[in-house]
């Protein structure tokens, strides 16, 4: 095994899924901005996930999901900025 190529910086981070509002902590080097107040009165960073186990159609059963991205508007709105500069340079 190779050393030194995982990183060091591990420390506790809350995971929430805004879809259902669970949360869960665990060990994690990701990076974030965003903290919150867990159960036993420390302050953790806190990393927002769209879904999760507790909200994925696999796991839950339900086949229902919903597009909280807006993944669809954020490609119009990105094909449109195309477009006008596209328009802008002729």
């Amino acid at each position: 095994m190779k050393k030194d190529i995982h990183p060091k910086e591990y420390r506790q981070v809350v995971f929430k899924d805004i879809s259902n509002d669970h949360s869960f902590m665990t060990r994690s080097t990701v990076a974030t901005k965003e903290t919150v107040v867990w159960e036993d009165g420390k302050e953790y960073p806190l990393v927002k996930l769209e879904i999760s186990n507790t909200s994925h159609p696999f796991y839950t059963g339900k086949i229902k999901l919903v597009d909280t991205a807006g993944r669809v508007d954020k490609f119009r709105q990105k094909f449109e900025k195309h477009l006008q500069m596209k328009n802008k340079t002729k």
